[in-house]
């Protein structure tokens, strides 16, 4: 079954006031969100069956951002500049490919005790 979009795109714009710890929006995400919904737009992406570009409070991921997460794939992405957000939307919306160079690792996850990573990961750590 197809969802109403082809792939929605999250950016996190979480804006803490006083907390040392780091977010999102200091880096500029709202103007690359901004950028990107333009760029969807002008590709003709835009809307049911396409791409939706949506603003995002706290991922959880701040200490790695600024951070955007793509579904159904749930692939998430770190980003500095519009050329990283184009090479995202280039390769990974247009084309379907994973852009590694800018993807962050799955999260270590904790149960019962015991750590869990991503296939991916193990891939990631043990080549070369």
């Amino acid at each position: 079954m197809q969802g109403y979009y082809q792939r929605h795109l999250f950016f996190c714009l979480n804006q803490r006031e006083g907390n040392a710890r780091p977010c999102c929006a200091v880096a500029g995400s709202a103007s690359v969100r901004d950028y990107a919904k333009q760029r969807i737009k002008s590709l003709g992406l835009a809307g049911a069956g396409g791409v939706r570009v949506n603003t995002a409070g706290c991922l959880g991921r701040c200490d790695e951002g600024p951070v955007l997460v793509i579904y159904p794939e749930a692939v998430w992405y770190t980003y500095h500049t519009t050329d990283d957000v184009d090479e995202i939307l280039d390769r990974h919306v247009l084309r379907g490919e994973i852009v590694e160079r800018l993807r962050l690792p799955e999260p270590t996850v904790v149960r019962d005790g015991l750590i869990s990573i991503s296939p991916a990961d193990v891939d990631k750590n043990t080549a070369g």
